[in-house]
């Protein structure tokens, strides 16, 4: 781009609001600084038309007699890299992706200092007590003090301290582990809301082995969860501080643009789904649903293990057998737009989870202003309504009543949003449950069979931007 204006007149230019600051050299936050690095360009003669787009902020077009903000709706834009709004900091795939594709100065942290989840309980948004790590309580007082769980509970979580380490346990459920040691109401309160929002799964059925391994082996060297927490803290301390999570200023969509430019030329890309792949003497056939038939020299597949288990199916029967037996659960999201000023609420936290007991639609909401900077401007406000997949097939309009009923109930809001989006993700998150380890293991021996082939997923061995990105990576390495 910065070439091609070099060269004077161009017609039309259509930068990111990354690739403007990249091309001007500097930091350009309102639309003010923008429109005017565009119009300089303009003014210099170097180009009649320019477009930039702006992520949440919409767009912004300059031209000699002057500019226009097309504004968007303030909402990140979803991808394919887990149409999440962020990632977990402490496992580093994403960053170092980030940092290879030139984004490094796009990231951005969680507003950890405004990091308050509620709960509900009884019709009452409660704060999440200080000290939780996960459902693991590090810190007695203000367990104590809050009026999520009951006197039994919490009597049952100061005594857990003094757990002794179980002789060769087996393999237990998420619901089964924080039962024995805090109890229903901590399975109930705190580990089902939380892995909903993850797994979107139950805590009866996923394991505890797969889900929560590090809580396994702390109860394997301590006894006690709360025990074993505390001192790998401790042991971790003095190590980097940072935000629980990270993002890009302009959406996570911004990583995939990235990787997409980076590849362009290099890559042939067809729209076409594989329906199958056959071993060939000098690698693999790979058939498309057009009628084509790829001939390549080694493959990844790197789509989830439901459709993977029917590519599979003619080439190695046992692997996709196992690879079927991994259940995915569906998801969707509902985001609402307001102006600040008519919600009525201080948005003053990240959000609240709702549990499965309180029977509600709503199965959590994000206060994405307060997350993250740059999501949305300071006179907005956009709630992130989650919803579990039994609701995927009923109509928006019914979803959007319901949704709205239950914020005016739990938040007060009563105003009309300015605008929603509904996005429906069907069969997207892999359930590990019972047996999810065994049957990994199975499915790596079957691949190792076929050479030249490798899987990549989120149905693996881990369901998160960074563990997706890192089992990519393995596969690579694999055929390399």
């Amino acid at each position: 781009m910065k070439d091609g204006l070099a060269g004077g007149r161009v017609l039309l230019v259509k930068p990111s609001l990354g690739e403007l600051r990249q091309l001007v050299g500097r930091d350009l936050e309102s639309v003010e600084e923008i429109g005017a690095a565009a119009t300089a360009i303009i003014d210099k003669g170097q180009a009649e038309l320019i477009a930039v787009t702006m992520g949440h902020r919409g767009a912004l077009l300059a031209w000699q007699d002057g500019t226009l903000h097309l504004p968007a709706l303030p909402i990140e834009a979803k991808s394919a890299v887990g149409a999440g709004d962020s990632f977990l900091a402490a496992k580093p795939a994403a960053l170092e992706l980030i940092r290879e594709m030139g984004l490094e100065s796009e990231v951005i942290g969680s507003n950890d200092h405004l990091r308050v989840t509620y709960i509900l309980k009884g019709g009452r948004l409660i704060p999440m007590p200080d000290g939780l790590m996960m459902m693991i309580p590090t810190k007695l007082l203000p367990m104590a003090l809050s009026p999520l769980l009951g006197w039994g509970t919490k009597i049952k979580m100061g005594l857990e301290y003094f757990a002794s380490s179980p002789p060769n346990a087996p393999e237990r459920s998420v619901a089964q582990l924080v039962r024995e040691h805090y109890g229903q109401e901590a399975v109930d309160y705190l580990a089902e809301p939380l892995l909903s929002g993850v797994y979107g799964g139950d805590p009866e059925t996923l394991s505890a082995n797969a889900v929560l391994g590090q809580f396994i082996e702390l109860e394997k060297k301590y006894g006690s969860l709360t025990k074993g927490t505390l001192a790998m803290r401790a042991q971790r301390k003095g190590g980097p501080a940072g935000s629980l999570f990270k993002t890009l200023k302009g959406g996570l969509g911004q990583l995939i643009d990235a990787i997409t430019q980076k590849l362009e030329g290099k890559v042939e890309r067809r729209t076409a789904a594989v329906q199958s792949l056959a071993k060939t003497a000098t690698g693999w056939q790979v058939a498309l649903s057009d009628g084509a038939v790829l001939d390549v020299a080694k493959v990844i597949l790197a789509a989830p293990a439901g459709p993977a288990s029917k590519i599979v199916a003619n080439l190695d029967p046992a692997l996709a057998a196992q690879l079927a037996a991994i259940p995915y659960n569906s998801s969707m999201t509902i985001a609402l737009g307001y102006d600040r000023q008519t919600l009525g609420h201080p948005l003053n936290g990240f959000g609240f989870l709702i549990p499965k007991v309180e029977r509600r639609k709503l199965v959590a909401c994000t206060w994405v202003g307060t997350k993250f900077n740059h999501r949305v401007p300071a006179d907005k406000a956009v709630l992130r309504c989650f919803l579990g997949g039994a609701h995927i097939d009923e109509s928006d309009e019914v979803l959007i009543a319901a949704i709205r009923a239950e914020l005016k109930d739990l938040m007060g809001v009563t105003a009309e949003p300015a605008f929603h989006t509904v996005q429906r993700w069907r069969n997207a998150m892999a359930q590990y449950t019972l047996g999810h380890q065994d049957r990994v293991k199975q499915i790596r021996a079957l691949t190792a069979r076929h050479s030249g082939f490798a899987l990549a997923g989120n149905f693996l061995e881990g369901i998160g931007i960074p563990d997706c990105i890192r089992t990519g990576q393995a596969a690579v390495k694999q055929l390399n």
